[in-house]
């Protein structure tokens, strides 16, 4: 009898110790999103698509047979910080790709340190336009996007108030990061091709509150509306101001006018405001009703208002084709992940749209203007601001 039970505590220890040389090791990937903080809307929407993506995948099995272990930071929308904390993901915690990034100027501090790593970084939120470019003449560019560039959003801004508007004379505002200045640039651009030049272009800092002055010289100019672009809660000032001064219905802008916090702080004053955006919270199809339930379930945002919806979608679509471009690969390297990403065979049902091959080598930008639509602040909400992209909307 004592022989029997000696060998079943061996066998019993055998069991245990094979089930425990197959539990492979996560795959760890860094997920950085400014949580707290002026974008802290965006950062917040972001992380909690993040999340959502990588339960779906690991209650799926995971990736190659191996769980995905987000390790998240807070960058607080501070490029040193940032810069810090993309140091200690690449040295010490050794992730093999990133997700996220809410801010261009962040982005521009710390994304050289995952190009020399060889870590494919995938930007979910920060839209500079030319943050894939940087390194685009190098033989592996390792930066990826699943958002609408400044480039695309300016474009439908514009369009926005001179096409179906029909304004004749625009003012901009813009911020002074790095995202303010860049997307400034697009809009001069956007503006160049109508052959028109603001009749005022003034811009504002981070922490501004009094947006009299700037928008008092528009007045005195003649706009007829503002073209904003910003990273914070200024916006709502910028909003405010305006209704003092008689404007309705005519601040047009970024798409960071959907942030909730934009839409808490200008109340009323924040009402018609109108920006491009990737995805709006409607539940026009049978993926999209379960991800707004499955973020209600999971995180029970205010109001039942996801903080940056446009930002959850874009989280949630960019850790699922990177899912889909290393299990192509076979393999955690950087590089072969980079080529899978390039030549991805999957097809993936995103949030925003369908992926079929969103990348090539000399293109790393999934979203285009066709997945981009016009929203507008109504009610405490963002809706969609014309019926024809709500239908468009239901059919992809």
């Amino acid at each position: 009898m004592k022989r029997l039970k000696n060998f079943y505590f061996i066998v019993l220890l055998i069991s245990c110790f094979e089930a425990h040389a197959t539990e492979l090791p996560p795959i760890k990937i860094g997920v950085s999103s400014p949580v707290t903080g002026g974008s802290y809307s965006m950062g917040i929407g972001l992380r909690n698509g993040i999340r959502i993506a990588a339960d779906e995948i690991n209650a799926a099995g995971g990736v190659l047979g191996r769980k995905i272990q987000l390790v998240e930071r807070d960058d607080q929308a501070n490029p040193d910080l940032g810069l810090k904390q993309a140091e200690d993901l690449v040295k010490n915690e050794k992730v093999i790709a990133v997700v996220g990034y809410s801010n261009t100027g962040v982005i521009l501090k710390c994304g050289h340190l995952y190009q020399e790593a060889k870590i494919p970084l995938m930007l979910g939120g920060a839209v500079g336009t030319k943050l894939t470019k940087i390194y685009q003449d190098q033989a592996e560019n390792y930066f990826f996007r699943t958002a609408p560039r400044d480039e695309v959003q300016s474009i439908m801004i514009v369009r926005e108030a001179l096409e179906k508007r029909g304004f004749k004379k625009v003012a901009l505002l813009t911020d002074t990061t790095p995202y303010g200045v860049l997307g400034r640039e697009d809009l001069l651009q956007a503006l160049n091709k109508y052959q028109m030049v603001p009749v005022s272009d003034e811009k504002f800092k981070v922490g501004d509150t009094d947006m009299m002055p700037q928008l008092s010289k528009a007045k005195a100019a003649g706009a007829e509306c503002i073209l904003v672009y910003g990273i914070g809660p200024e916006l709502a000032h910028i909003a405010i101001d305006m209704k003092k001064l008689g404007w309705n219905n005519a601040l047009i802008g970024c798409q960071n006018l959907a942030q909730s916090s934009f839409i808490e702080k200008s109340g009323k004053d924040g009402v018609g405001a109108c920006m491009p955006q990737s995805f709006i919270q409607a539940g026009n199809s049978k993926k999209r009703k379960w991800f707004i339930e499955t973020y209600m379930e999971n995180f029970n945002p205010s109001q039942r208002r996801m903080e940056s919806a446009m930002s959850s979608a874009q989280g949630y679509d960019s850790l699922k084709i990177l899912a889909a471009g290393i299990e192509q690969a076979g393999s955690t390297d950087g590089s072969k992940i980079v080529n899978a990403l390039e030549n991805l065979n999957a097809t993936i049902d995103g949030i925003i749209t369908t992926y079929s091959r969103p990348y090539s080598h000399t293109d790393h930008e999934a979203v285009e203007e066709e997945a981009t639509v016009m929203g507008m602040v109504r009610q405490g909400r963002v809706v969609y601001a014309y019926r024809e992209d709500a239908v468009r909307a239901n059919a992809q």
